[in-house]
This record gives structure tokens, C-alpha cells and sequence, in this order.
């Protein structure tokens, strides 16, 4: 087992990502490619920038929902709004991502928890 901190962030943002992933019916074999895909990019950018460690669940979230657009749409829908839109990661670049509705400048919850959102 590796006990490298940089591997245990990544394991941690894998974690969080495929909770909201799982929670909102998400998580097939296809959608936990790019999750690895996108672990495996930010593996990288951790390495070269190990004090960022704090901004990577964030990061792969906006990875992985970057990548859904793409070939599943939008994810994760707002389930407040009506008008059907894609929740953002804020802060962009930061500690404790948190999933918000940009439209009612909202935070829904944060990254991981979307399951304890509805």
C-alpha cells in the first residue's frame, strides 16, 4: 500500500467525485474511466505542485464534469432550478470545493455530498 500524502489526496478527490457521481445515478463503467482519467492528469499536477494538494478534489470534480459534457451532458443538474443547468465547483481554484447554483448564488453542497443535497 502507498502511503505517499500526494496518493491519498488523489484517493480522497476519487472518493468524493464518485459519491456525487453514485448520488446522482452517474457512475457507470464509462463515467469512472474519466474519473481515473482525471486523477491520473491531477497525479501530475500534484507533483508538480505538491502545495495545491488542498485544490485537487475541486480540480478532478471540474475534470470529470468537463469531461461528462462532452459525452453525457450537463452533470450535476441544479435540483432547485427549474431551468435545467449544470452546478459549479467554487472556488475555482481553492480549498473546500463546494458545489453552488451560480444562478441563485447558492451553495447546494459540497463536493461529495451531493447525495445529502435533495
Amino acid at each position: 500500500m502507498d502511503h505517499h500524502p500526494a496518493e491519498a489526496v488523489l484517493h480522497s478527490a476519487r472518493a468524493l467525485v464518485l459519491a456525487d457521481l453514485t448520488a446522482r445515478d452517474v457512475a457507470g463503467p464509462a463515467v469512472v474511466s474519466l474519473v481515473e482519467d482525471a486523477v491520473a492528469e491531477r497525479r501530475w499536477w500534484l507533483d508538480q505542485w505538491p502545495d495545491g494538494a488542498a485544490f485537487v478534489p475541486g480540480l478532478v470534480a471540474q475534470d470529470v464534469q468537463d469531461a461528462l459534457l462532452e459525452t453525457y451532458g450537463r452533470w450535476p443538474l441544479c435540483p432547485h432550478c427549474e431551468d435545467a443547468h449544470a452546478l459549479a465547483v467554487e472556488p475555482e481554484l481553492g480549498a473546500d470545493p463546494h458545489w453552488v447554483c451560480e444562478a441563485r448564488a447558492e451553495v447546494i453542497a459540497p463536493v461529495g455530498a451531493l447525495g445529502a443535497s435533495r
